[in-house]
């Protein structure tokens, strides 16, 4: 892994050092490669300090030096979490922000890419949800039965949610009724993004303890091979440790 920007060598020293980064963070003084890369970020006004900043974005690049794939933001203000792609394009563990929650029909373990929450840091959030024997729950879509519905609470300028898809379902018979309908049994795993709003909203939303706390909740309605129960609606949480930005300047 390896960083571009803009700034002088001895800029990106003195931040590599005071922010403990060991990997290589490379000075293009000019933006050269910025601009033959055509990543430029033409929004920012000529003669202004932040001028020759590229649109914030990651390559990913295999061994024979050819891009593979591409993450970009168009704000210069955001970014998206290597976990983020780690987890979604490499198949990573989700391990950060744990939790589990239990009902008489199946188990949801939350989690998220990235443990700690940054202004405008792009990171995954997932469901691992462990059905119990015998039961199904129905798949997002269906129509004439209750499907599943993971949602998360406005989140306003604290985080913006991204539009996400539901995992493939299989189609299960149903002989009581003679219905074939989608379903998803046993295990599914669910993932979608948000991005962290900006340090002026998410400072006032975070406790004393300095968690700042993700809230949603998964809709579903559990069958067995006899019966449907009582549609359920979970109440789910992800805590994250907050960190503002490092806004401290490099001696002149």
């Amino acid at each position: 892994m390896a960083a571009v920007s803009y700034d002088s060598i001895a800029v990106l020293k003195n931040f590599a050092d005071r922010q403990h980064i060991t990997y290589p963070l490379l000075s293009d003084q000019g933006s050269k490669i910025i601009r033959a890369y055509e990543i430029l970020n033409e929004t920012i006004k000529p003669g202004t300090s932040t001028y020759g900043i590229p649109y914030p974005g990651i390559y990913v690049v295999d061994a024979h030096g050819r891009v593979v794939s591409k993450y970009f933001e168009d704000d210069y203000e955001d970014r998206i979490a290597t976990g983020d792609i780690l987890v979604r394009q490499f198949g990573a563990s989700v391990d950060a922000a744990r939790g589990t929650v239990e009902t008489k029909h199946l188990q949801i373990t939350t989690a998220a890419s990235n443990g700690v929450a940054r202004p405008g840091l792009r990171i995954a959030l997932s469901l691992d949800i462990e059905l119990k024997p015998d039961m199904h729950v129905y798949a997002a879509g269906v129509q004439g039965y209750i499907p599943v519905d993971w949602r998360l609470e406005q989140g306003g300028p604290a985080a913006k949610r991204h539009a996400f898809e539901y995992p493939q379902s299989e189609m299960l018979r149903l002989e009581a009724i003679g219905e074939t309908v989608a379903v998803y049994r046993r295990h599914i795993r669910i993932l979608r993004e948000i991005t962290f709003g900006q340090e002026a909203f998410l400072k006032s939303l975070v406790s004393p303890g300095g968690e700042l706390i993700v809230r949603g909740s998964f809709r579903y309605q559990a069958c067995d091979d006899r019966k449907c129960y009582v549609p359920q609606e979970v109440p789910l949480e992800w805590r994250f440790k907050y960190e503002g930005l490092d806004r401290q300047p490099v001696p002149r």
